[in-house]
């Protein structure tokens, strides 16, 4: 049978576009459409935004160091607008190099929303195409639960482009998008709460770089309510937002931002025309090569809920392009993921954390751990520490999991994930000299193992 295009691909965020791209240059017919921008989540309202928001805050921290350094520094005013406009300037400019890439590559873009009508058929306006293979690659976005008065409340996608800061914010959730805004909004001089209705943030991650988190939240003067979650919320004649939480207290904020998660973007996609299943969350079920039950329609990237990641995304891109058009010889490997959350200071983190590595290997574990003040901080005078974390294996002395919360510390684990993927051992790390004065020394020079339990 012919079909107008081998591949057609619904979203043009990381993952469909880096799939469109290789799957074009391996010499498919290929078509893109998009409804909105070019890049996806992560270039218009998620990681670069976000990072450059990241960078903004972290100057509030740069300006009141340097008078120990012995730079006379004026009193800082920062100006809102001027960041959100170069922000916006510089998304656009991304927008134009994905639009180049794909054109580069021969791939066909197509403006506007597609609807999949039937297994290999998909209608944009009032054109039907139809291909060999669907790819949908749609993503995901924020969820906000129902409660009365949720239509006043904002997301991390609405927070990119506020018109003015507000005086107090209320975010409500426990994530990495959650405390990430949180430290951002603080330095920008906002103050801030946090509420989360478990009893400590970042569920998932390592609870020492949890705790010490907290910890340096709280000395920043960022106010944490855990086990905490609102109730309702009305809007006084003001403008105000009053807040009703579960314990019964009542808060006032200028703006609430909700970071409860994201659900994929299936609905009104017309995946039941198709015999593909969804899950119960809204995600398309794949296998191993991301194909759904439909044995034409494909998925992948956050539309499917494995490891939202932009760099995951592409990679699951380059091994569907290989397997549809290629030699199929890639596959998926979801271990040594590393990853990084840009609070104040970052996180980063790759393999496994103490609690996940004890309950795999049980006593057949070691766990190397130090806390100090930076070198910037003793004359800078502030409140961050480094955390350093190695998680060993002792049966075979492979490294199994490196934490780290400190200036650059995704920067710093990137290099170190390279180190686990290619099996670095305890000894390896060891037998590493170190860069000194660097904070990224202390991961070559840990000697004594932590006591089960012990959080230093």
């Amino acid at each position: 049978m012919y079909y107008d295009y081998d591949l057609f691909v619904i979203g043009a965020g990381s993952g469909g576009v880096r799939c469109a791209r290789v799957s074009a240059q391996l010499g498919a017919r290929v078509a893109i459409a998009e409804q909105q921008y070019l890049g996806g989540t992560c270039v218009n309202v998620g990681c670069v935004p976000k990072k450059l928001f990241t960078y903004a805050a972290n100057f509030h921290q740069e300006y009141h160091a340097a008078k120990g350094f012995g730079w006379q520094v004026t009193r800082p005013e920062f100006d809102w607008a001027t960041l959100v406009e170069n922000k916006n300037r510089e998304i656009e400019r991304l927008n134009g190099i994905y639009q180049d890439l794909l054109e580069n590559a021969g791939v066909e873009l197509l403006n506007g929303r597609a609807i999949i009508t039937a297994p290999n058929r998909v209608v944009l306006g009032d054109r039907e195409y139809t291909a060999r293979y669907i790819l949908v690659a749609t993503g995901s976005t924020p969820y906000v639960p129902e409660f009365p008065g949720n239509e006043y409340v904002i997301t991390s996608n609405e927070a990119f482009y506020l018109d003015r800061l507000p005086e107090k914010i209320v975010i409500v959730g426990g994530g990495f998008i959650a405390v990430e805004f949180a430290g951002i909004f603080h330095q920008l001089g906002v103050e801030t709460h946090l509420l989360y209705r478990r009893e400590l943030f970042l569920r998932g991650f390592d609870d020492s770089l949890r705790e010490n988190l907290k910890e340096l939240y709280i000395k920043q003067g960022i106010h944490l309510h855990f086990n905490t979650d609102v109730k309702r919320i009305a809007k006084s004649d003001e403008g105000h937002l009053d807040i009703e939480l579960n314990n019964g207290n009542q808060m006032r904020a200028s703006l609430v931002m909700y970071a409860t998660g994201r659900r994929p973007n299936t609905a009104a996609l017309g995946v039941e025309n198709t015999a593909a299943r969804l899950a119960d969350n809204g995600a398309i079920v794949v296998n191993d090569q991301f194909q759904s039950d439909d044995s034409h329609l494909y998925a992948l990237g956050d539309v499917i809920d494995r490891v939202a990641l932009t760099p995951v995304a592409t990679a699951e891109a380059m091994v569907l392009a290989d397997h549809l058009f290629g030699s199929k010889t890639k596959s998926m490997d979801y271990e040594n993921i590393p990853s990084a959350v840009f609070s104040n200071p970052h996180i980063g983190t790759v393999g496994l954390t103490e609690a996940q590595a004890r309950k795999n290997f049980g006593k057949e574990v070691a766990v190397y751990e130090s806390n100090f003040r930076p070198m910037k901080e003793t004359l800078g005078g502030g409140v961050n520490r480094v955390l350093t974390k190695l998680i060993v294996h002792t049966a075979s002395d492979r490294v199994i999991g490196c934490h780290m919360l400190g200036d650059h510390a995704g920067e710093i684990i990137q290099g170190f994930a390279v180190a686990m993927r290619a099996g670095a051992t305890k000894a390896d790390f060891d037998n590493t000299l170190g860069i000194h004065p660097t904070a990224a020394e202390e991961f070559v020079v840990l000697r004594e193992a932590n006591e089960p339990g012990d959080q230093t």
